[in-house]
């Protein structure tokens, strides 16, 4: 009888015990304490153009990697610094036709020519997507251009305009795989308007800027790399709405940057990566993705085996709860691996619901993705009907912590066999060398 009693209560430990170790992926706890820090009005908005609040955020980041154990990425300094040129404009101004456009009405993108007499004319239209056509021609066209936005996205431009504060940032001698960032000048006006004036004076300056990443070295692999990535900038300080001035980005990226932190933690205690992991904190995504285009032209693309980045999980999918989307989804096998791996939970990867706004080459895992690494952001926001986004009301209180932290551990277990060495995802079709 007691022999039988015994045997009861050690199973019953197995079970619990084996339940236990699930819920030590991460915790609610730890989840809204590394949350409530990054988006606390301390971090004034986690501008990467300020250099006291930015830092502030990448200390704290630092802090945690070394309490968890890991090692600096490069050196001894968990910083990956690199300088940029910032050149920022002193007067603007924008006449059509002998009438003054509105501040708000224009935005200068580049370095703008006022002696180009070849600058073709493009438009934007009521039925485009204004974010995609923006990213598109300032990061993709080395041509000069006056764009004509219909005045349907005049609300979109004012708040591009605002985030861009009249500022224009080039990495120091960035050549690989970049395009000369030309002269762009985004205006709401008829693209039939013929006389255009543009009054446009900068300074320039030197600016340093810096992702935050640490490694945990693989056991027989090391040479493979596994990464994980957030951005942990935001857009700073925007015009008060009431009492509040400071967009704290809680969604946007405060809760990508914890699932980042926890899931080095969680693989740190594990302690059976075959693979080398890193995990790194971008900066600067919101005005670019300078940070991820550094670290990403600074590593050899073939020996990255997979790219996990990480972009708003703080509320439900469209998919509903225990679910996110994968951007890029058929472009390699990484979720139909990582779903593999959780079979027997109710959590599931979904191909990105959102295909017609490209978001697979508009974040963070771009530029590895173009060079055929299976690098994809794991998201759950629902960028159609998101009305916090780029706003002062992106506020931890808005968020679901459950819902982060279910996502947190269907990466952790869901990548486990990449990180063990056990799988492989296939590769993403190039798009350059």
């Amino acid at each position: 009888m007691k022999r039988i009693l015994l045997t009861a209560i050690s199973i019953g430990l197995a079970i619990h015990f084996g339940h236990a170790q699930k819920a030590e992926i991460t915790s609610t706890a730890n989840i809204s304490r590394i949350l409530n820090t990054l988006a606390s009005d301390d971090m004034r908005g986690r501008s990467a153009l300020s250099l006291p609040d930015i830092g502030k955020a990448a200390d704290f980041i630092a802090s945690e990697f070394k309490e968890i154990g890991l090692k600096p990425y490069i050196g001894d300094n968990y910083r990956q610094s690199f300088f940029v040129e910032r050149s920022k404009s002193a007067i603007q101004a924008v006449e059509i036709d002998g009438k003054a456009l509105d501040p708000a009405s224009f935005l200068i993108v580049g370095n703008y020519d006022s002696s180009n007499t070849k600058i073709k004319r493009v438009s934007i239209g009521p039925d485009d997507d204004f974010s995609q056509r923006f990213r598109e021609l300032v990061q993709k066209d080395p041509e000069s251009a006056f764009v004509f936005v219909d005045k349907k996205h005049a609300a979109f431009l004012a708040r591009f305009k605002r985030i861009y504060d009249r500022e224009n940032i080039s990495i120091k001698g960035a050549n690989k795989g970049s395009v000369a960032t030309s002269g762009k000048v985004f205006m709401v006006a008829e693209e039939s308007s013929k006389n255009i004036a543009v009054t446009h004076n900068k300074t320039v300056n030197d600016f340093e800027m810096f992702n935050v990443a640490a490694v945990i070295p693989g056991k027989t692999k090391p040479n493979e790399y596994v990464v994980f990535s957030c951005h942990y900038d935001h857009i700073g300080i925007l015009p008060a709405q009431g009492q509040d001035s400071i967009a704290n980005g809680a969604d946007d990226d405060a809760s990508g940057t914890t699932a980042m932190i926890e899931l080095a933690r969680y693989y740190k205690k594990m302690n059976n990566n075959e693979r080398t992991l890193i995990f790194v904190a971008f900066t600067a995504e919101e005005i670019g993705m300078f940070g991820s285009k550094y670290f990403s032209n600074n590593i050899n693309p073939d020996q990255v085996v997979a790219m996990i980045n990480i972009e708003m999980i703080g509320k439900d999918s469209k998919f509903g709860p225990n679910s996110l989307y994968i951007t890029g989804y058929p472009a390699s096998d990484l979720g139909k691996l990582m779903q593999e791996n959780l079979k027997g939970t109710a959590f599931t990867f979904h191909p990105d619901p959102y295909t017609t706004q490209n978001l697979f080459y508009r974040s963070d895992n771009a530029v590895l993705a173009a060079l055929g690494v299976p690098a994809h952001t794991f998201s759950t926001s629902q960028i159609d009907k998101d009305s916090y986004y780029h706003t002062v009301k992106d506020e931890v209180s808005t968020l679901d912590i459950q819902n982060i932290k279910s996502s947190i551990e269907a990466i952790a277990q869901g990548a486990i066999g990449i990180v063990k060495g056990e799988q492989t995802p296939s590769r993403v079709e190039k798009l350059r060398d």
